[in-house]
C-alpha cells in the first residue's frame, strides 16, 4: 500500500482527519480539490464555469493518476471523485480506501452555517444534501477498503483509521 486515500461525504471530516494522519504518521497530505486548483491555475469553481462539469471530472481522473503514483501520502478525495468507478480502479491499484462514514443528521449539523459549498447556498439545501448523500454512499460503500465511523473527533477518527489500515494491510 501506497497512500490512504479518504473519501465520504462533504463534511464528514476528510481534510481535517487527514492532516492528523499526517500529523501523526509523517506523511504528506493532499488535498485533491486543492492539487487540481493549483495545477489548474483556478479554483473548482471556475474550472466547473469554464469547463463545465465534465472538464473539472477529466482534471479529477488525471489528479487520481498522478497522486496514485506518490507513496506516503494521505489524500482527501473530493466529495465526487470516488463516485466514478476509473477513479477508484485507479487508486485501488496501490492505495487503500477509506470511507469516514458519518450519518446524514451529523453532516447536516457541522455544514450548518457552511458559506463555501455551492451545493448548500440554496433554500432547499437540507433535501439537496440529503438527495445526494443517499446516491454516494452506496458508491463510497462499494469503493472503499476499510470503513471507520467519523464521529469521533478528529484525531481519534485519524488514529482509527491509522488501526484500520493497519489491520487491512496484514
Amino acid at each position: 500500500m501506497n497512500n490512504i486515500v479518504l473519501c465520504g461525504f462533504m463534511g464528514c471530516g476528510k481534510s481535517t482527519v487527514g492532516k492528523n494522519i499526517a500529523r501523526k504518521s509523517g506523511k504528506k497530505f493532499v488535498d485533491m480539490d486543492s492539487y487540481i486548483e493549483e495545477k489548474a491555475g483556478m479554483r473548482v469553481s471556475e474550472i466547473f464555469e469554464k469547463y463545465g462539469e465534465s472538464g473539472f471530472r477529466d482534471m479529477e481522473h488525471e489528479a487520481c493518476r498522478e497522486l496514485s503514483l506518490e507513496k506516503n501520502l494521505i489524500i482527501a478525495s473530493g466529495g465526487g471523485a470516488l463516485t466514478f468507478a476509473r477513479n477508484v480502479e485507479v487508486f485501488k491499484q496501490n492505495d487503500v480506501i477509506v470511507l469516514l462514514d458519518v450519518p446524514l443528521d451529523t453532516i447536516k449539523y457541522r455544514l450548518r452555517n457552511d458559506t463555501k459549498r455551492p451545493l448548500l447556498q440554496r433554500p432547499d439545501k437540507d433535501e439537496a444534501m440529503a438527495e445526494l448523500y443517499e446516491k454516494r454512499l452506496p458508491l463510497y460503500q462499494a469503493a472503499a477498503d476499510v470503513t471507520v465511523k467519523g464521529e469521533e473527533t478528529p484525531l481519534g477518527t485519524a488514529f482509527a483509521v491509522m488501526d484500520a489500515v493497519r489491520l487491512y494491510s496484514k
